[in-house]
């Protein structure tokens, strides 16, 4: 049942943009192109935001498809686009995510 609900849920943001938690802390942004069932995700056109609470958020290009392991995912939330075209990421300050602790 629980894999039913998370295959529906990831097929419906497949070609949408998303923004990917790890548990490492790193939030990396990018279209879906493909997951599997360990829950990999494969992103192509990718960034990694990153933040500092001294400067604007930061934008590493990740170039090429990037695969997130599963067994690092943290959150997977759809990105509205338009909303985010119009944030300033250079005003925005925020301390850096700190690593999931099991």
């Amino acid at each position: 049942m629980a894999a039913d609900l998370q295959e529906a849920g990831l097929a419906s943001l497949v070609d949408t943009t998303i923004s990917v938690i790890t548990n490492d802390g790193r939030n990396i942004v990018g279209i879906l192109r493909g997951y599997d069932q360990a829950t990999n995700l494969i992103l192509d056109e990718c960034h990694e935001r990153v933040y500092s609470s001294k400067s604007g958020v930061d934008q590493v290009v990740l170039g090429g498809l990037h695969v997130v392991r599963g067994d690092n995912i943290a959150v997977v939330g759809e990105l509205d686009d338009d909303l985010d075209q119009q944030l300033n990421l250079s005003q925005i300050r925020a301390a850096p995510l700190k690593a999931v602790q099991h």
